[in-house]
């Protein structure tokens, strides 16, 4: 049997560390894999012999008894490189040279093989978002920043490489990743209400689909509006003569239309008028709730000596004392 020196096949010295012999296997072993030189019989020979070399030295015990029996070590104790068979970088995954998928194979034997026992999907996550009054009255897309996880693309989530602890997600398997989205809101969301974006969330174990994400509304306060329900109240400044004599005033709705109010005569502060069919839309039953609108009344400043007079004879024709 020809001696093949296992530390020149990786390139490293006979004293090197086991980190050191996996880097140089990796390095070696990507750029020699079949799958990136197809065809290349050459490439094929050495991808073997670097897999050999590995399952050698990145076994304690193996490399103990090859540094120490040198070129007789397999024959006394019974490892074998003969033809038709080579070795994986993961020990105890033979690699059949007559197989087809054997070399496509091999990442999953360096980085973890799933299989439909652990494949799970995703967790479902949630993410509170503010939309104003406006946005929930009228709907529309919306722009967000979510943040999730997504598979290290080193260990492929199973959080080792070789059997060692991944060090680019540090043995976690999965990497934080920020993304902006675009999510249309439905008319009449209100807080609490939750939005569904299908296959946003976290991702799935051994192959499994991504989770969902659920946007969580809250709404902003509005310097107008109230909510309650499906119905909205808001105060209309309304002036003194038009709630004496009566008159119209014009009433906005959210998504920036304005409706005519019919103020009757003598109509008191706070009194409340039902624009129906005017408020939120009904998230599920379709419709609106009402509007409500409060009578707020304004009272006139700066007034002129004539205007002052006109007061002061209503209140004598009243009976009310008059103050100079």
């Amino acid at each position: 049997m020809e001696y093949k020196d296992y530390y020149k096949v990786l390139g490293v010295s006979k004293n090197a560390s086991a980190d050191d012999i996996k880097k140089a296997f990796r390095k070696l072993a990507r750029k020699y894999h079949p799958d990136v030189n197809p065809g290349d019989k050459r490439s094929e020979g050495k991808f073997k012999e670097i897999n050999e070399a590995y399952e050698v030295l990145s076994d304690a015990d193996k490399r103990r008894k090859y540094d120490t029996l040198g070129p007789n070590w397999q024959d006394q104790f019974g490892f074998s490189s003969g033809t038709g068979r080579s070795y994986s970088s993961y020990r105890g995954s033979p690699l059949n040279n007559d197989s087809a998928t054997g070399f496509s194979d091999f990442f999953e034997a360096l980085f973890g093989r799933t299989t439909a026992a652990n494949r799970r999907a995703g967790e479902d996550i949630e993410q509170h978002v503010e939309v104003t009054l406006q946005e929930a009255y009228t709907g529309g897309m919306r722009t967000f920043n979510i943040q999730s996880t997504e598979p290290c693309p080193i260990c492929r989530g199973t959080r080792v490489v070789a059997g060692k602890s991944c060090t680019n997600c540090s043995g976690l398997g999965m990497l934080a990743r920020s993304k902006r989205i675009q999510v249309k809101i439905p008319a009449g969301v209100d807080n609490g209400s939750k939005i569904r974006v299908a296959g946003e969330g976290q991702p799935g174990s051994g192959g499994g689909p991504r989770g969902d994400l659920y946007l969580v509304i809250s709404l902003k306060p509005d310097q107008l509006y109230e909510r309650k329900g499906d119905d909205l109240y808001a105060d209309i400044d309304v002036d003194l003569v038009t709630v004496m004599l009566g008159g119209e005033v014009p009433v906005p709705t959210p998504d920036g239309r304005k409706l005519v109010l019919t103020v009757p005569p003598e109509t008191q502060n706070g009194r409340l008028f039902r624009l129906a069919n005017k408020g939120m839309p009904r998230l599920r039953s379709g419709g609106n709730g009402n509007l409500f609108a409060r009578v707020k009344v304004v009272l006139p400043m700066g007034l002129t000596e004539d205007e002052r007079s006109l007061f002061e004879q209503l209140a004598r024709s009243r009976g009310s004392k008059v103050h100079s």
